[in-house]
């Protein structure tokens, strides 16, 4: 079956709500306070400035590259399958959707692979949102620890 051309994009709709950051349609496409989960986080932000603060610092060069490969709609969420390159490396992962009854944006959570990956980006984003949200929602571990490792596995071990 030959595929319709003007057929949506996986993550079309999302790309275009996060290029919007900083304008009031960003703010408009979410619910009073949405809540951000996120793997290279260890907590939750909430509210849209928090938000528009962690999507402003990874638009920043983070990513080399990023394209969503998978959508699916399942009532009020949207799962979202990626892949891309940061830091010269290869990254992969899982955006959730969930929206509200009005159909805001009430939930997002993203998700990224590898372990590695996930710190070096955990590292490099407490970085770049220094004063603009807690020190507390970033590990502790030491990421330049874990760099040094050449296999980033289980040859990986904290120090004692």
């Amino acid at each position: 079956m030959p595929v319709d051309p003007s057929a949506r994009k996986p993550g079309e709709d999302w790309i275009a709500i996060v290029r919007k950051n900083g304008m009031p349609e960003f703010a408009a496409a979410f619910a009073a306070n949405p809540v951000l989960h996120t793997s290279v986080m260890s907590g939750p932000c909430v509210g849209v400035e928090a938000v528009a603060a962690v999507f402003a610092a990874t638009a920043g060069g983070m990513y080399d590259t990023l394209a969503f490969t998978h959508e699916t709609v399942d009532g009020p969420k949207t799962y979202l399958e990626w892949e891309g390159k940061a830091f010269g490396k290869s990254v992969g992962g899982t955006t959730i959707l969930t929206r509200n009854e009005a159909g805001l944006i009430q939930s997002i959570q993203i998700y990224h692979r590898p372990l590695h990956m996930v710190l070096q980006f955990s590292a490099e984003l407490e970085n770049r949102l220094k004063g603009k949200v807690s020190p507390s929602l970033f590990a502790t571990r030491d990421w330049n620890e874990f760099s040094r490792c050449s296999h980033h596995d289980s040859a990986w071990r904290p120090s004692r």
